[in-house]
């Protein structure tokens, strides 16, 4: 099977290139994007940080997430514009008057006519309105309806529903080892103990793997909450981070 070679005419507009890469059209508009998920472009396009001075009204009434402004910039101008994100799965995905939360760090890029927004849940942005996103996951992206629960790794998103819960196995809690996960936080990321429980209307999106995607913003938020844990708290969360670290290379 030979490899095909595109063009600026050839390229895909506002679909998929392949499975791992996506082709966005500017004809004179903007996309807000994700930094480090464009990997080439053809035509006339710049890119600014939120924080410009002529992106003001933009940014100002579609974008509302102070904590990920860093993370984002704005595309403009006219041409074609390839999004890809480490070789996950990249699709785009349409809203109609819909409201969507995804997992921060899978977000790469959406079209202004929807409005961004943090959500509750860390590590979560909620979009709402009409109009195009593109997302990358690791795997395919599995659609099921409430109720579930889900493997906080997999959970991609859900759209049109309440935010989940979390729910904890009674095992998770008891004997000798529920306590040392108690005081040190080792365990808490098994989709066999922990998972997102979700109730109601609507629709989950679910990754075909445990992997997920970095998030700078996530870590912004908890450091922003160090101040609040006092000396006594810094240390416990510096063993407890020690003895993390530790498990991962064990």
């Amino acid at each position: 099977m030979s490899t095909p070679t595109f063009s600026a005419a050839t390229l895909p507009a506002n679909d998929n290139v392949s499975s791992y890469a996506f082709g966005v059209e500017l004809n004179g508009g903007r996309w807000f994007a994700q930094k480090g998920k464009m990997i080439a472009y053809y035509g006339q396009i710049s890119f600014e940080a939120l924080s410009a001075g002529p992106l003001d009204s933009l940014v100002a009434s579609h974008f509302h997430s102070p904590l990920y402004a860093h993370d984002w910039i704005v595309a403009s101008g006219s041409g074609k514009l390839l999004l890809a994100d480490r070789g996950f799965d990249v699709n785009s995905f349409d809203l109609d008057d819909g409201n969507l939360t995804i997992r921060a760090g899978n977000l790469l890029a959406f079209e202004p006519g929807l409005e961004l927004k943090q959500s509750i849940i860390p590590g979560f942005l909620t979009l709402l309105g009409t109009g195009r996103f593109v997302a990358a996951s690791n795997g395919p992206v599995h659609f099921v309806e409430p109720p579930i629960r889900v493997d906080p790794q997999a959970l991609l998103g859900w759209a049109d529903c309440p935010s989940p819960c979390h729910h904890y196995d009674h095992s998770y809690m008891r004997g000798a080892l529920g306590t040392a996960r108690m005081l040190t936080g080792l365990g808490g990321q098994s989709g066999e103990e922990h998972q997102f429980d979700f109730t109601g209307r609507g629709t989950v999106l679910m990754q075909s793997s445990e992997t997920v995607a970095a998030d700078g913003g996530l870590l912004r938020q908890i450091e922003g909450q160090l101040g609040l844990l006092g000396t006594s708290g810094l240390q416990r969360l510096h063993q407890t981070i020690g003895a993390r670290l530790q498990a991962e290379r064990d």
